[in-house]
């Protein structure tokens, strides 16, 4: 049998308390409280990018059990010469695609279900344009596919849900002509279709999960022409209409084996293809880890812990077809806050500089009144007090790290920059334009550094740091102020704001101009983010509206933000460092004005006691 001192090459160690960084696995015992413990890596559930199928296309269908075994099938390549669409059936065995035997037809936009040894292909169109509605429907046995009993209904961009392709249900589609969503609904018993009840909304494009007795489908597209964030419930009989989902959309993909827990992924919403997951559990959707691919027109396969997302339409990317797959599990690893040693002066609305959880610097800030010129050092344990800054004020924009910072403008409409050297702060060339409540934070160095937006008045402008002067160049699209943001002088996002409210806006910076690039989860203003680029950054608390501060933390990839595990104390106007896998978070408000320190990290870890009963 395994011993602990085997495993590990170590006795277990008694402490008088807990030890200060104990390794994952390791357990110890703590004599004061006379108990074992044990600490663990934090995971959950999130995408992960695993082996590309071989050939990429979009309107591809799909069917398996869990991110480990899935087939897709048919599809088609726009830009592809003749034939347009694709026979190409392609399986998954949990390492990587394999190319097996092709469908009778090539088509795509067809309704895919069952299993890698029972699958199913309803519909579709066998293109090129313009696009004809069919009927036919093909079972695929683990090895063949063979013709089967066609559909009552032709369709195409239909739904389906089963688990086996002996029983299936199919809903939904489109038919031309006429150019109508379908809300048509049938039923296969392994043998023939049978024309049931219909949905309530006619509509093509939908996600779908479940069983041919319990089915969900959702979002979609109803021609009127609406995308839409309708969820429908079958129960063998009848449709029902549930609550929405939080993203409207259609062309996107959809998981899970009941009509009680689902995953919905990806999409179109008309202006742009979406990463948004959201996850089902029989009442209600709630907004989860998205997509790293934007992505729309594919299947997805598994269940609501266990998923497969591969191909699809990429338009952000050329050729516009995508052969990257990603995985939906629950081994990812997952960020955690930490509360750590307060900081000697609780103050709202300082600004903060570093690059990692474990060596910052804090300066600035206000306790209404007296506003602080102080400077204090955090070196991964505790918060010193050095020297000072020349002008006390608050709101400022920085830059920079524990030992090389610099701040620039704040409250009252200062103008001033100053540069840090590990010991003093010393005043330099002022911004073109004083203000206050700029972003992104932290986004460069004291020889590369950034600032945008602020007031007042409120303004978009930007200027550009090089070492020794300020440019101002491209302004903000959204003029606002109290942003959040991260990245460098060339690679910014910034977030939310104020202007005559609360701002959920997201813009990034590519070193020339400004771009819209999605919302927050939540508007809201005065708060503070880290992070190293337009493609990754954190942000934390703040004020949503005129009420008390929050505890939410939101994760950016480069397109879309996602929930993560929320702070433990409710702020506004704190400040930041580091990156978005090692951010420190510091000061704010609660009310009152706070010296509260938490530390960020990814993965994170768990310390348990072992009960000794």
């Amino acid at each position: 049998m395994a011993t602990y001192l085997g495993t590990h090459g170590s006795k277990i160690q008694n402490y008088t308390t807990d030890p200060d960084n104990p390794n994952t696995g390791e357990v110890w015992y703590n004599a004061t409280n006379n108990v074992l413990k044990f600490q663990f890596q934090n995971f959950g559930l999130g995408w992960s990018t695993g082996a590309n199928i071989n050939t990429g296309r979009q309107s591809t269908s799909a069917a398996g059990s869990d991110n480990t075994a899935s087939l897709i099938f048919g599809g088609s390549n726009p830009g592809a010469t003749p034939p347009y669409n694709s026979a190409l059936t392609e399986s998954y065995s949990g390492a990587s695609w394999t190319e097996v035997n092709d469908l009778n037809t090539a088509r795509g936009a067809g309704a895919g279900a069952g299993s890698v040894t029972a699958a199913m292909y309803a519909g579709g169109d066998e293109g090129p344009p313009p696009a004809t509605a069919q009927d036919a429907v093909e079972l695929y046995n683990g090895t063949n596919w063979t013709e089967t009993t066609d559909l009552n209904t032709a369709r195409m961009t239909a739904s389906a849900a089963g688990t086996v392709n002996t029983a299936v249900v199919v809903f939904g589609g489109f038919q031309t002509p006429p150019n109508a969503g379908r809300n048509e609904t049938e039923l296969w018993d392994g043998s023939s279709w049978t024309e049931v009840n219909n949905l309530n909304t006619a509509r093509l494009r939908m996600g779908s999960a479940g069983t041919s007795t319990a089915a969900l489908g959702f979002g979609g597209y109803d021609y009127n022409p609406n995308v839409t964030a309708k969820t429908e419930l079958w129960n063998g009989t009848n449709w029902t209409e549930v609550n929405d989902m939080s993203t409207a959309r259609y062309a996107g993909a959809g998981a899970g084996q009941t009509n009680t827990a689902a995953l919905s992924f990806g999409g179109d919403d008309t202006s742009s293809s979406l990463t948004a997951t959201e996850s089902w559990n029989g009442t209600n959707w709630t907004t989860v880890n998205s997509l790293s691919t934007a992505r729309n027109n594919f299947q997805g396969s598994g269940t609501n812990t266990s998923t497969i997302a591969a191909g699809g339409q990429t338009p952000s990317l050329s050729p516009s077809y995508t052969v990257t797959t990603e995985f939906w599990a629950n081994d990812i690893a997952v960020g955690a806050w930490a509360t750590q040693a307060n900081m000697n002066t609780a103050r709202k609305s300082l600004e903060g500089a570093g690059t990692s959880s474990a060596a910052a610097l804090a300066f600035g800030g206000t306790a209404n009144p007296p506003t602080y010129a102080l400077t204090e050092s955090w070196n991964g344990t505790n918060w010193t007090e050095v020297n000072d800054l020349n002008s006390a004020r608050t709101s400022m924009g920085a830059a920079g790290s524990s030992t090389a910072a610099i701040t620039f403008g704040g409250s009252p409409n200062s103008a001033l920059t100053e540069l840090w050297n590990g010991t003093n702060w010393t005043e330099t060339t002022d911004m073109g334009t004083g203000r206050s409540g700029m972003a992104p934070a932290n986004a460069g160095t004291t020889t590369a550094a950034l600032g945008a937006g602020g007031a007042s008045p409120v303004v978009g402008k930007t200027e550009l740091w090089n070492g020794s002067n300020w440019t101002e160049v491209n302004d903000l699209g959204t003029a606002r102020y109290s942003i959040a943001g991260a990245g460098t002088s060339t690679s910014s996002v910034a977030a939310g704001g104020y202007d005559t409210e609360a701002k959920n806006s997201v813009e990034t910076w590519n070193g020339t101009n400004w771009t819209d690039a999605g919302t927050l989860t939540q508007r809201r203003y005065n708060f503070s983010g880290a992070g190293a680029s337009n493609t990754s950054a954190l942000v934390f608390g703040g004020q949503p509206g005129s009420g008390p501060g929050t505890t939410k933390t939101e994760l950016w990839n480069g397109s879309t933000f996602t929930e993560q595990n929320d702070r433990n104390t409710a702020v506004v106007g704190p400040a930041s460092a580091g990156t978005a896998t090692s951010a420190l978070g510091f000061g704010g408000e609660g009310p009152p004005q706070l010296a509260v320190t938490e530390s960020w990290s990814v993965p994170s870890t768990t310390t348990k006691t072992i009960s000794t009963d």
